[in-house]
């Protein structure tokens, strides 16, 4: 059996969203399960968010996949529907549709549904501009999702392009207030930053997603400081040893080259496994790994299915020993940071093939 595998928290999971109902009491729960549960996989993510009052995604087939599997609860489809086809399977099976441009508005006047009428989300944009409706459009837009007969609910909605920023969300808040909307439609504005440190973009429903996961949303400030607990670890082992002379080269293209008499421990787990092929590994720069419960640095490039790590102060080291890629006493988000990326692409970059093992 390979040596590379995760472990995915249901006890993190449960904390938490615990956490995300604490920090916006009154609000109801959106546990945004999309991309695969942020590979941590959606069946598995759904069953411990039981706790939610609905799940948000993206993908119609996963939808369908959760309905099969006898989810009940609303599952909201935040890019909305591409084709009359895809909208009656809205439809029939209860999913709740994103409304973020006109040509889905006239699928729903045409659509005959008023037996089976679809509960929407009319998407504003104040300023993330990637989807919906500006200024007088969104007026225009919400009157006639009213006189539609296959629209049963409306609820507004606008995503925050900086809320995790130096921006903040006051200019959109703004902007979606001041498009004086019905105020008796319930609103659905705050991501995972904005729950944290928005508390007046709270509203009726909260759209919490990487928080959930264990990660922190800001660049400033950890997830352990937030009171989020990582969901998933991943964890391998070392494979071989090399001892270095000064002057030897790490890896394809010799990034690195040692300074002093090294040993470097080889690891099984690499850009197939989906660790960031980009992590740097310089002699400048290193990315932290964890080999026997203590802190080091990857050395070289990483390779498809090895990377290498600096074992030369850790004399205890050697094949087999266990080492922590991310999660568990190594967060995601230093290791993203090291990469110049974002935990959110490592915890979706988990490969299909490695070995999941679910703990509490």
């Amino acid at each position: 059996m390979r040596p590379v595998y995760a472990t995915i928290s249901l006890s993190a999971l449960r904390h938490n969203l615990a956490l995300a109902r604490a920090r916006a009491p009154g609000a109801r729960v959106w546990a945004v399960v999309k991309a695969n549960g942020y590979g941590h996989g959606l069946l598995r993510a759904v069953a411990a968010f039981d706790a939610a009052d609905g799940f948000a995604l993206v993908e119609v087939d996963a939808a369908a996949r959760l309905r099969e599997q006898g989810c009940t609860k609303p599952l909201l489809m935040i890019e909305g529907f591409f084709s009359p086809e895809e909208l009656a399977e809205y439809s029939a099976r209860g999913l709740v549709a994103v409304v973020h441009n006109i040509e889905q508005v006239r699928m729903l006047e045409t659509s005959g549904l008023a037996a089976a009428p679809v509960a929407v989300y009319l998407k504003l944009n104040t300023g993330m501009n990637r989807l919906g409706f500006c200024g007088s459009k969104a007026l225009a837009a919400l009157e006639r999702l009213r006189a539609c007969a296959s629209v049963s609910s409306i609820v507004l909605m606008t995503h925050f392009a900086d809320a995790d920023g130096q921006t903040g969300v006051a200019d959109q808040l703004a902007q979606f207030r001041a498009l004086n909307l019905d105020p008796s439609l319930p609103r659905s504005l705050a991501n995972s930053a904005a729950l944290l440190r928005y508390p007046e973009t709270h509203a009726d429903w909260v759209r919490p997603g990487i928080m959930l996961y264990g990660c922190s949303p800001f660049p400033d400030e950890s997830a352990q400081a937030l009171g989020l607990k990582p969901a998933m670890t991943l964890r391998s082992r070392i494979i071989a040893v090399q001892e270095l002379q000064p002057g030897a080269p790490v890896g394809y293209g010799a990034i690195y080259t040692a300074r002093e008499p090294m040993r470097v421990g080889i690891v099984a787990c690499g850009y197939a496994h989906g660790y960031p092929r980009h992590a740097p590994g310089f002699n400048d720069r290193g990315t932290p790994i964890i080999v026997g419960g203590v802190r080091t640095t990857i050395l070289g490039r990483v390779s498809m299915d090895m990377l290498a790590a600096d074992i030369t102060r850790i004399p205890q080291a050697g094949v087999g020993t266990e080492v922590t890629l991310w999660g568990e006493g190594l967060a995601a988000d230093e290791v993203a940071a090291a990469a110049e990326t974002l935990s959110y692409e490592l915890l979706c970059a988990l490969a299909p093939h490695v070995r999941v093992i679910e703990i509490e």
